[in-house]
């Protein structure tokens, strides 16, 4: 039996700008397209230049799109990153430090790939996509 692909959609983070889904939920697997550090209401992009008050807002846009699709960052098991630059790389990686331990409860925090490349948008230093599996 084939399970359905479902998108997930949410007002707590960002519309797609191009064509994709916000996350896909087939099964017990939950992908969750990249975010950046963009205000949901306004689709406004923050913070330019400030690479660790991007990671946080683009990872509260991550949380979101888990949460419409019935996961937390405990259901995780993959973040990837990608920066800009090489030298944004303790800022974000402490912001993330302190996001995704406060969020995994079971002390599991969950695999990670960090790669430095150019972005969609100028203004946009952080992007960031997740892989949850849920039981």
């Amino acid at each position: 039996m084939s399970m359905p692909r479902t998108a997930i959609t949410t007002t707590d983070a960002p519309a797609p700008a191009h064509t994709f889904s916000q996350g896909v939920r087939k099964g017990p697997v939950l992908q969750v397209s990249g975010q950046g550090p963009v205000d949901p209401v306004t689709n406004e992009y923050l913070y330019p230049g400030d690479v660790k008050a991007q990671t946080l807002r683009t990872l509260e846009n991550v949380d979101a799109i888990l949460r419409a699709g019935g996961a937390t960052f405990d259901d995780v098991v993959m973040l990837r990153v990608y920066l800009t630059t090489r030298d944004d790389f303790a800022a974000m990686n402490e912001a993330y430090g302190e996001f995704v331990t406060q969020r995994c409860a079971s002390g599991v925090l969950p695999a990670r790939t960090t790669v430095m490349t150019g972005l969609p948008r100028e203004e946009m230093l952080v992007e960031i996509d997740a892989l949850a599996v849920l039981d």
